[in-house]
């Protein structure tokens, strides 16, 4: 899977005309160290070091899913699961923007501007080989029932929604919840476009995990093990 991604990368830098040519020489290591923006294209910064780059392992994702259509940019990712956490441990976890860049997969920086009891307001800036960028969102809050987030800024998406419900779970596990997490988003770059069909399936399946782990950690041992449903 990885030569394949890297052949596909390549076809697209060549494609592009990409003045970055030090990424087609950087990604043909296999692991990376930090990444630094070193050039750009499309108003995408492209990060690349000498150094060795280091994707995100690559693997089917049956959940996540590109509308038909070689030009529709446009992604949309439907995720359910039993956790052995309460909807009200669920919720908490998710709603703490403030804390995303601690636990969350490629969150760089993340910081909360504005919050009230339902409404928060939060900058991001995500890193991923190789791009790396920054957005603003609005974050709907209704405890312990639902999350959900928007993009706000429209400078690199066309739109962003993230919506994540919490249900009660199991009868005989009343520490339980049914977690569902929906996610849809369309960039503004072709380039980002294309570059999503290469990494953003795992990217989006770590950070799914990334919040039940994180769970784990605050509350300790689940009531039950996660099932996929």
């Amino acid at each position: 899977m990885i030569s394949g991604a890297k052949v596909r990368l390549g076809h697209l830098i060549r494609n592009q005309h990409s003045p970055c040519l030090k990424l087609r020489s950087c990604y043909s290591h296999r692991k990376i160290h930090h990444l630094n923006p070193l050039c750009s294209y499309d108003n995408t910064k492209i990060l690349c070091k000498e150094g060795k780059l280091t994707p995100p392992a690559f693997g089917h994702f049956n959940n996540f899913f590109t509308l038909p259509g070689i030009a529709n940019k446009k992604k949309e990712y439907i995720g359910k699961k039993i956790v052995g956490f309460t909807p009200e441990q669920m919720f908490d976890v998710v709603s703490d923007v403030e804390n995303y860049k601690k636990f969350v997969p490629f969150c760089i920086k993340s910081t909360v501007t504005h919050k009230t009891k339902h409404l928060l307001s939060g900058d991001l800036q995500v890193g991923f080989p190789p791009i790396v960028e920054s957005y603003s969102s609005t974050v709907s809050l209704n405890r312990p029932h639902s999350v959900r987030a928007v993009c706000k800024d429209g400078k690199i998406f066309n739109h962003l929604t993230t919506t994540w419900k919490f249900i009660p779970g199991l009868k005989e596990g009343p520490q339980s919840c049914h977690i569902h997490f929906y996610l849809s988003f369309e960039f503004k770059s072709m380039l980002h476009s294309q570059l999503a069909n290469v990494f953003f399936d795992e990217l989006v399946k770590q950070m799914e995990w990334a919040f039940v782990k994180e769970a784990e950690k605050r509350y300790g041992k689940p009531s039950l093990p996660t099932v996929k449903l």
